[in-house]
Parts: C-alpha cells; sequence; structure tokens
C-alpha cells in the first residue's frame, strides 16, 4: 500500500466540462463519449487517470460514466431551476463520492503534514474527483452561479462569474450577441408599425 502525498484537484470547469460532453448542437442531442474508449480517452486527456483499468473496456463502464454524468447534470439542472434532485441522482452521486482517496497524516521532513492513499479503482476515484466540485459548489459555494444557458438550442452547464451574477448564456458573443439583436429588431418592427 502505498502513501501518495500529490494532489487531486479537479476544478470546477473541468467538472462541468464533464458534464457537458453530452450537449446539444443546434438542438440535436450530441455525446462526446459514445464509447467506452472516447470516455476513457476524456479522462485520460484530463489527467483523471494514467493507465486505463483492467476491465474497464466494457459497456458496464460505459454505463457507469454516463449514469454519473446524467446524475451530475440532474443536480446541476436541479440548483439551477430551484427544485429538489431527483433521488436516483442523489444516489449515484454519492455512490460516485464514496470512491475518494483515504486522508491520513504521512510524516515528513518538517513534521507531519496531512496526505492521501489510493484506494480502490482509478475510474471511480476520477468519477469522485469530478463530482466533488459540483457538490462543494451546491453545498458550499454560490449555488446560484451554477447556469444552464438560456438557448434552448444550447442548455450548455456554466458558472456564472460574471460582476453581476446574471449572465445568461455560456458564450455572450454567440448566444447573447444574437439575442440582444433580435429583441433591437423586434423593437425596431415595433416601432415602425
Amino acid at each position: 500500500m502505498s502513501t501518495n502525498v500529490h494532489q487531486h484537484a479537479v476544478d470546477l470547469e473541468t467538472a462541468l466540462d464533464f458534464v457537458n460532453t453530452l450537449e446539444l448542437e443546434r438542438g440535436e442531442s450530441f455525446d462526446h463519449l459514445r464509447t467506452t474508449q472516447e470516455a476513457l480517452d476524456w479522462f485520460q486527456v484530463h489527467g483523471l487517470i494514467r493507465e486505463v483499468p483492467g476491465g474497464a473496456s466494457g459497456e458496464a463502464t460505459l454505463r457507469r460514466i454516463h449514469r454519473t454524468r446524467a446524475a451530475l447534470r440532474e443536480l446541476a439542472d436541479a440548483t439551477y431551476e430551484g427544485r429538489p434532485p431527483r433521488a436516483p441522482a442523489i444516489a449515484e452521486v454519492n455512490r460516485a463520492l464514496r470512491a475518494r482517496d483515504v486522508v491520513q497524516l504521512v510524516l515528513s521532513e518538517d513534521g507531519l503534514r496531512v496526505g492521501h492513499r489510493h484506494v480502490g479503482d482509478p475510474l471511480d476515484r476520477a468519477l469522485a474527483e469530478l463530482a466533488d466540485p459540483i457538490v462543494r459548489e451546491i453545498t458550499s459555494g454560490h449555488p446560484e452561479r451554477l447556469r444552464a444557458c438560456a438557448s434552448p438550442t444550447c442548455r450548455w452547464i456554466f458558472y456564472d462569474d460574471s460582476r453581476t451574477g446574471r449572465r445568461r448564456w455560456c458564450d455572450m458573443a454567440s448566444y447573447g450577441n444574437r439575442a440582444k439583436a433580435a429583441r433591437h429588431r423586434a423593437r425596431v418592427r415595433e416601432t415602425a408599425d
């Protein structure tokens, strides 16, 4: 049993990127993690797993990843919509969170410090690391700043870090400017009538 003292801080942006791997493109659902290999590649590119865990190539692995992603999306949607999340989503996120690393004291040259050791399946740990920042934001951060893009053909989940906290679109340059232009055209038509 080896003791590792490095950190695994998955930021909220990466966690939301995971949720957004199932997205709408022009109103059509598109899954960036269609196969187990695509999903494992995504985890490797984002530094969540170093090597593919043994036995992780099957459909059960992909279903586990999709279930956790859907549950995190449900938590984000429920938060944004101001409603309680569905019980199965909570149960799935709790299942994922159980795979956290074990925190322990580690003796170092400077004395004692907090470290951790890896336990369990690397993919389960990665799912726990992705769930953690979303759960923390919802429970002790600024849950009112978790948003879904106002564009009905997008619905991308994002964190509103604007000064006013009133951002409505994931990309102001695309959706926000189009919405403003459409409102302007409507006002011009109304005054012309």
